[in-house]
């Protein structure tokens, strides 16, 4: 029952936001990656977060109005 009333949302501006940053992160990092082991990949994720954070980061901009989409 908690599980079906917590994921109930009427939008999922959130979940679009994390699908774009899980994005940039398969582009930059793990598309071209070269990795020897699990413990690698969690280094290089975790460096790349840092990195992002520091130089790439900023505020996404939603641009839904609110309006109903015309078909």
């Amino acid at each position: 029952m908690w599980v079906s009333s917590v994921l109930r949302f009427r939008h999922a501006s959130w979940l679009n936001q994390i699908e774009t940053w899980l994005s940039i992160l398969t582009r930059k990092l793990l598309r071209r990656g070269s990795f020897t082991s699990i413990q690698d990949v969690q280094d290089k994720v975790l460096a790349f977060i840092a990195y992002y954070n520091r130089t790439m980061a900023k505020p996404f901009t939603w641009t839904y109005q609110g309006t109903a989409l015309v078909a």
